[in-house]
């Protein structure tokens, strides 16, 4: 009786393959963290953090010097004057110091309190300065006659102004506010059933519209490239262009759309399209469906075209209605493509941000999250509430991830 030997382990030659597959791999693995891992992480740092659009830079001392008085010769009367300011409204900026190398024929007659000469090198101490302040610091000079025959301007000689302060991302300052002030909103919910909405009704349309073109295109005929290629003129037009062509047709006063409704009969007065609820939205879903239904023509018949043609032939001779063929042929076929292309529609409409902004600007109950963001972070000027908003995004976008895979992959295999 023979006794079982434990599986050997990797040998020399599949250890060598795994650590050159790791190397051609790790210029990927390394660009992918730059590009998408690190930004995602800054997002999640500054949704934690108290920061306003001004914050994003550290506050700094700023300084202009200029000769008062236009002296034109020795002798004249001139004062030489610092102009110091925060450049932060509310923060600190501690220690401060000013320093300057005074040119040549220039003498300072009385010096500031705050300052020491030593030389031609003067520096000012000014210790902590407050938010918003604003400071002029004027001594009077002398000027002799090698100040005017050197031809030195002041600005040749640039003051150094130093000091400490802190920066709102780089300190250990966080804060639950940002994501208390998206969950305490009255709209928040709205916004989220309306992103809702626009996401799954867009998904959905562009996949039906998608599966009906690729239907209609799965023959051939004279004419049928050409006719693909129209089919894809919406995804491939500039996106700025069809929205201010829609815009445009679908205006109340000088619209197409409403002049031809209005000589059918069908409305006594023009219909604002795209400010009015819930009109608004559903004119920016159809957007939606109608720009995006020729990526999924394109997968979806190209999955078509690969299927065998034998098996419709078999239901033909069984008496198999085209609706029966659609049903248990074609449609079990295509689930795998349709899955796939779910996913990524979703995701990439529940991101969609330059549609929304360009046909309505969010107004008219078409503020989607990533509107949203938009203006907390910008029109707001809040950083921190439109990184909050951001991760709030991440999470509902993880979270239907993690729910179709667990569910709906199952089943089709994927």
């Amino acid at each position: 009786m023979t006794s079982m030997q434990p599986p050997a382990g990797p040998g020399p030659l599949m250890r060598r393959e795994a650590r050159l597959a790791w190397g051609l791999l790790l210029p990927t693995i390394l660009s992918v963290s730059l590009v998408v891992v690190l930004p995602l992480l800054a997002v999640f740092w500054i949704s934690f953090k108290p920061v306003r659009l001004a914050d994003l830079r550290a506050p700094v001392p700023v300084v202009k010097e200029t000769l008062r008085g236009r002296p034109e010769a020795p002798g004249d009367p001139a004062m030489l004057e610092y102009r110091l300011r925060n450049s932060s409204r509310d923060k600190v900026i501690r220690d401060v110091v000013l320093e300057d190398v005074l040119p040549e024929g220039l003498a300072i007659t009385e010096l500031d309190p705050r300052c020491s000469l030593e030389g031609r090198v003067l520096r000012c101490v000014f210790g902590d300065i407050e938010g918003g302040f604003r400071d002029r610091l004027r001594m009077p000079v002398e000027l002799e006659q090698a100040f005017f025959d050197s031809g030195v301007r002041l600005k040749d000689s640039p003051v150094t102004v130093s000091g400490r302060s802190e920066n709102v991302l780089t300190n250990g300052e966080f804060t639950l506010d940002n994501f208390r002030r998206v969950f305490d909103g009255r709209q928040f919910w709205g916004v989220l059933g309306v992103t809702v909405f626009y996401t799954v009704f867009g998904t959905l349309g562009a996949l039906v519209l998608g599966l009906f073109s690729a239907m209609l295109l799965n023959r051939s005929f004279r004419g049928q490239g050409i006719l693909r290629g129209l089919y894809l003129f919406p995804y491939v037009s500039p996106v700025i262009a069809v929205a201010f062509t829609w815009v445009t047709l679908f205006d109340p006063f000088s619209g197409s759309a409403n002049a031809l409704l209005i000589r059918m009969g069908v409305t006594q007065a023009p219909i604002n399209f795209f400010g009015q609820k819930p009109l608004a939205l559903i004119m920016v879903t159809v957007f939606e469906i109608w720009r995006y239904f020729p990526l999924s023509f394109l997968f979806i018949l190209a999955r078509m075209q690969s299927i065998d043609e034998d098996m419709y032939e078999a239901a033909d001779m069984d008496g198999a209605s085209p609706f029966q063929k659609f049903r248990y042929l074609s449609l079990p076929m295509l689930m795998g493509i349709l899955s796939v292309l779910f996913l990524l529609r979703f995701i990439w409409t529940f991101n969609k941000f330059d549609d929304i902004f360009l046909l309505t600007g969010g107004n008219a109950g078409t503020r989607t999250l990533t509107v949203n963001v938009y203006e907390q972070a910008f029109a707001v000027s809040n950083i921190g509430a439109g990184a909050a908003v951001a991760v709030v995004i991440f999470g509902c976008l993880i979270l239907f991830s993690i729910l179709f895979f667990r569910y709906a992959s199952r089943e089709e295999g994927l």
